[in-house]
């Protein structure tokens, strides 16, 4: 019988295959991360954690688990391998979100308080918007950035002494500068805070030495494992050992139910591949080729949010060019290029129009891209941004 199922797929294949994609938080996986997300283990129920786990939560509530068992422990093995580090680790999130939100519920209660960057600066919906579990179920705080786009790590140390937050959440979704976790922990002691890391978006980076780690600072870490470290959509929580039973009792029952063993399984070649020397190349490489185009855009007179980046990621504020964010995203799209619209600092305009994009090169840089080719990409959208101010001024 013929599936409109594959149909859909076999499309969206050649959109991937023939659009340059710059979405900071998309990468594109090797085969045998998608050969074992498609393997036999999404036919396994696995809800517990394996007999032998570390932090006391032990066994499963189904038979047949032995294999999995040992796959859940070689995972969290590989994992802690990866970052060079001895904290406990859960592999059971499904995603980003539902690793923050176990994160959260097992060190607070619901109506603490939690200091963390808001979204218009840079920070996550999970990260406090009213509209996600984040806002609704804590109070939450929010510090700033200066006038040039940067964490003001003066007004961290002010909102926590002022508020007195249960947890300080450091980490962003659109922040394309290094984050001082040393100057985070302060604070966080200073204020008898717990002290969380999301490090969704620079995973990859801290991997590869591209960026300053937080493992030795933070008491939880969270993070993805697409984004940067190019796996299987999913989560993963890190913490202090003394918090693993915390930790793992959140997760399993607290908010998700079994385990995806597929998915594990996924995270697991993942982490393989991420411990490997072409990784931590592959990775030097999204950061140059990341500052190429970036210095390009500022070579045309487009204005960058901090004036440059560190990492994968790099805003354009677009205020300046009377076009939103959301008109410079379709019109791209029109061109075979995907990126995604982003509030910049002190936005003026709504989350669904936005002053500004967002631009990564992790993607791309998976398909072989150059700084040269990245040059090029910044031309072709300067031509088109140019187009769309003309035909506003007919």
């Amino acid at each position: 019988m013929k599936s409109r199922v594959f149909e859909i797929i076999a499309a969206e294949q050649a959109r991937q295959n023939s659009t340059v994609e710059l979405i900071a938080s998309e990468n594109f996986v090797s085969e045998n991360v998608m050969k074992a997300v498609g393997s036999c283990l999404t036919n396994k129920y696995s809800e517990g954690y394996p007999a032998q786990r570390p932090s006391g939560n032990r066994g499963r509530f189904y038979g047949g688990c032995q294999y999995v068992d040992e796959l859940e422990e070689y995972c969290c093995h590989q994992w802690q391998a990866v970052f060079q580090t001895d904290y406990h680790v859960n592999v059971q999130p499904h995603s980003g979100s539902s690793a923050n939100l176990a994160a959260y519920m097992s060190v607070l209660k619901p109506g603490d308080t939690i200091l963390a960057m808001s979204l218009n600066n840079g920070g996550h919906l999970t990260h406090g918007s009213p509209v996600n579990f984040s806002g609704k179920l804590f109070h939450m705080e929010f510090y700033g950035v200066d006038e040039n786009g940067f964490i003001d790590y003066e007004d961290v140390r002010r909102k926590a002494r002022e508020c007195r937050p249960q947890l300080i959440l450091a980490g962003a979704s659109a922040y394309s500068r290094t984050i001082d976790f040393p100057a985070f922990a302060d604070a966080a002691r200073e204020a008898g805070a717990y002290f969380m890391v999301d490090m969704a978006h620079i995973a990859g980076l801290v991997a590869a030495g591209d960026h300053p780690s937080p493992f030795g600072l933070a008491d939880i870490i969270t993070t993805t494992t697409h984004k940067t470290l190019r796996g299987t959509r999913s989560g993963l929580i890190f913490c202090r050992p003394e918090l693993a039973k915390r930790v793992d009792s959140a997760v399993f029952p607290g908010c998700q139910g079994g385990a995806l063993q597929h998915v594990i399984a996924g995270k697991a070649v993942t982490a393989e591949e991420a411990s490997t020397e072409e990784f931590r190349e592959y990775i030097h490489a999204v950061v140059r080729n990341c500052k190429a185009m970036c210095d390009e855009f500022i070579s045309m007179g487009y204005k960058v949010v901090t004036g440059g980046t560190d990492n994968h990621l790099f805003l354009l504020d677009l205020t300046d060019t009377g076009l939103t964010g959301k008109a410079v995203q379709d019109e791209l799209d029109r061109h075979g290029i995907t990126l995604n619209k982003n509030c910049v600092p002190n936005e003026s305009r709504s989350p669904q129009q936005t002053s500004g994009v967002r631009i990564g090169t992790a993607a791309m840089t998976t398909k072989g891209y150059t700084e040269q080719d990245f040059i090029a990409v910044a031309r072709q959208i300067d031509r088109i941004i140019r187009d769309m101010q003309d035909m506003r001024k007919e």
